[in-house]
């Protein structure tokens, strides 16, 4: 089969052969790849829903562990000057709360960054490739990249990235578990080429992990990512009524419109196999000893 391919094609196909050993089954580059990516707490009894998302303790240390290296220091020096014109240009700040938005359909990964109590869109990076068709990641190993809502704390950028730099967007979360759903390491990457990730071109993903390394340096607990299958408009909706994934759609549809209408992304929960949403929480008090913080 080799001997017969042209040329040219080789070196997609071997580079599709090595994207395919970190995305989805985990980047060799990380170290500790065999521990267990933090996970978020469930919710109490009391609450109904178990968390997606994990809350800090307030006496939380005020000082936020970043991994770096001298290629992410590098790179984030200076596109931090690279960014400052545009930043400034919509009066926003390096190291503001960010928030992530992602379009399979229309290749489009948005940073969006806190102002003034409500999220201001900064810009839109063009996704050079993800594997896969509209609808969920289901098992390990079917290059589908997920759809859901997502958070990533500090722990899951990878600054040593073999894919230049990357962090992980933490699926599976509660909700996909739920569904018996598998699979781990999905990353947003550099090197332009991935299966069940989404990748990136090199130019883009610095600019981006500048933006969110900034946020978690500046105390930002962790910043969500939420994946869409498309714009997440009645008419779209309408043009695939006939799919299988309709009624999750659906689910999402409503966690999009949360955040279009408030300016803020909700927190986000799981019950009776459904997302749910409610207003961010407020920190007011430690959590009880011996028990994890969630969600109010």
């Amino acid at each position: 089969m080799v001997a017969g391919m042209r040329r040219r094609e080789l070196p997609l196909i071997l580079s599709l052969f090595v994207v395919t050993s970190a995305c989805g089954r985990g980047d060799p580059s990380r170290k500790g790849t065999a521990e267990p990516l933090p996970r978020p707490p469930e919710a109490g009894p009391t609450q109904g829903a178990r968390s997606t998302e994990p809350v800090p303790p307030p006496e939380a240390p005020s000082k936020v562990v970043v991994p770096e290296s001298a290629r992410s220091r590098e790179v984030t020096a200076r596109q931090a000057a690279a960014l400052a014109p545009r930043l400034l240009a919509k009066g926003l700040k390096l190291g503001a709360p960010v928030f992530v938005r992602i379009f399979k359909q229309e290749l489009a990964l948005e940073v969006w960054l806190e102002k003034d109590g409500r999220f201001t869109l900064f810009d839109t990076w063009k996704i050079a490739y993800h594997s896969g068709t509209l609808g969920p990641k289901l098992a390990e190993g079917d290059l589908q990249s997920p759809e859901g809502f997502y958070f990533v704390p500090p722990g899951m950028l990878n600054p040593n990235s073999r894919f230049h730099l990357a962090f992980d967007v933490g699926y599976p979360n509660a909700f996909d578990r739920s569904q018996g759903r598998t699979g781990s390491f999905i990353l947003v990457h550099g090197k332009d080429v991935s299966t069940g990730c989404f990748a990136m071109t090199d130019p883009g993903i610095e600019e981006i992990y500048t933006l969110v390394e900034a946020a978690l340096r500046a105390g930002q607990p962790f910043f969500r990512v939420h994946v869409f299958p498309f714009r997440m408009t009645d008419a779209n909706l309408k043009l695939h009524a006939r799919s299988p994934h309709r009624a999750f759609w659906e689910n999402l549809k409503e966690g999009h419109d949360w955040f279009e209408a408030r300016g803020v992304p909700p927190d986000v929960g799981v019950r009776a196999g459904r997302y749910v949403f409610r207003e961010p929480a407020i920190r007011a008090a430690p959590a009880a000893a011996g028990q994890n913080p969630t969600t109010p």
